[in-house]
């Protein structure tokens, strides 16, 4: 039965992860379909991550309560049916609509799948075991833009969200019929509905403030934060747990160096989509086959980084990680026109081996700092610091474009605007991957 959970959560790390580099992709063709401009695109993106991080949480909190593979089977059924919806998008707002649609599941997913890990297998094979899984994550990312390239190339945009449909539904049917049994660990409590809608809200207003400039929509984070903040406080089984941030140094660490983490890497992927297929004008497969480069070896190494991190300290290996993605990310911010395909693979070939680094080890020392009856919440916590990181990394970008290009379609009379807006994205990610590596360092051990 453990090979099948194996199987099944390994499928559904996989698709969610290529669901995204694959449309990272087909942006350009989107855009150029629906006629829209770069921040109508980055809205394309960034509506699955929001609709994601604002469910994570109290989806994981549901889970631990009425079951971990319920939770996780309907969030393939409703990821699978936003791709369907998805495909049939006749304009940039339905797909807009729909691609959150598809988040919602996406969360489901993201709550449980490493959840379900935890509980089937024993800590002396987990970091072997979500080795495997952050493979299975990285091999979507790898296959998303080639084959997102080869799809939208061929068969046009759309075939990149219907590829996805036949593979969730094997997924649902698998989970169904093949894993026995059911995971509860906290099956007496009650949800905690008023938490959730305040959790939900201030990561609404928080990603629609920075992406929109508002100081209105930030104010209102804050008021929905101390509100959760006392009303967590004082009932018997909240949604967010503030005590286990409080008591677990190193869980909450951990999670925040995540959290910068994917910050600084998460728009690599669209940015070097916009360059390579605009400046470079180079064809969405060609584009693809570029950027399979990083999350293939992420893949390749990522079983020897969790490997390692049962054998070593997990912080070592993940601070050593993040030096090597922030070197990557500083050779990104000399980008020019002429920069040079070679340069380009070399780095994102550094950024794969400093991610795989960072990733399973820093998942290892999550899960391993919390008890079992915590494994819910702590794999929901980590995939929200994702989730929220992507989105952050991603309303970075949408700032600079604000700032720097505005909305306007990509022409070549702004090619220059755009590499300077990819330049300056860069740094700023440089700065927040160096924080992260402060912080990584002083984090506590779970040995």
């Amino acid at each position: 039965m453990r090979n099948s959970v194996l199987i099944a959560v390994i499928l559904a790390s996989f698709l969610t992860p290529f669901t995204l580099s694959s449309v990272n992709v087909a942006l350009p063709t989107i855009g150029r379909d629906f006629e829209v401009d770069a921040i109508t695109l980055n809205w394309i993106a960034i509506s699955f991550l929001l609709t994601s991080a604002m469910f994570l949480v109290p989806f994981g909190k549901l889970a631990d309560m009425r079951g971990r593979k319920k939770v996780f089977r309907l969030g393939m059924a409703v990821f699978t049916l936003g791709s369907l919806f998805s495909a049939l998008s006749p304009n940039s707002s339905f797909l807009i609509a729909f691609r959150a649609f598809q988040g919602i599941g996406g969360a489901m997913i993201f709550a449980t799948g490493i959840a379900i890990l935890s509980s089937v297998f024993l800590a002396k094979e987990r970091g072997k075991v979500l080795g495997i899984n952050v493979a299975s994550v990285y091999t979507g990312l790898s296959l998303g833009p080639f084959l997102g390239g080869i799809l939208t190339e061929n068969f046009g945009w759309r075939s990149v969200f219907l590829v996805t449909v036949p593979i969730g539904i094997v997924v649902i049917v698998f989970a169904s019929f093949k894993i026995k049994g059911e995971w509860i660990d906290e099956e007496n409590k009650s949800f905690d509905y008023i938490g959730s809608i305040l959790y939900s809200s201030i990561l609404a207003f928080f990603i629609v403030g920075i992406s929109q400039l508002s100081s209105l929509m930030l104010l209102l984070c804050l008021c929905f934060a101390a509100i959760l903040f006392l009303w967590e406080s004082r009932i018997e089984s909240p949604v967010f747990d503030f005590s286990l941030l409080k008591s677990n140094t190193t869980f909450t660490l951990s999670n925040l160096v995540a959290l910068l983490s994917y910050t600084s890497t998460f728009a690599v992927g669209f940015l070097l989509s916009l360059y390579l297929q605009y400046v470079k004008m180079l064809s969405p497969q060609n584009a693809g086959a570029i950027l399979l480069v990083q999350p293939a070896i992420q893949a390749v190494i990522s079983p020897f980084a969790g490997w390692l991190s049962d054998r070593i300290e997990p912080k070592i290996v993940a601070s050593a990680g993040m030096g090597l993605i922030a070197l990557a990310l500083l050779m990104f911010s000399g980008l020019e026109s002429h920069t040079s395909i070679f340069s380009l693979l070399v780095y994102l070939a550094l950024l794969g081996v400093g991610f795989a680094l960072f990733s399973s080890p820093n998942t290892n020392a999550i899960m391993g700092s919390v008890d079992r009856r915590f494994y819910g919440f702590a794999s929901a916590t980590l995939s929200t610091m994702r989730v929220v990181g992507q989105m952050l990394s991603m309303a970075i970008v949408m700032f600079v474009f604000i700032i720097y290009i505005g909305r306007v379609l990509i022409t070549k009379e702004v090619y220059h605007l755009l590499i300077k807006s990819i330049q300056i994205s860069f740094e700023v990610f440089v700065v927040v991957c160096l924080l992260g590596i402060v912080i990584s360092l002083a984090r506590g051990g779970i040995r």
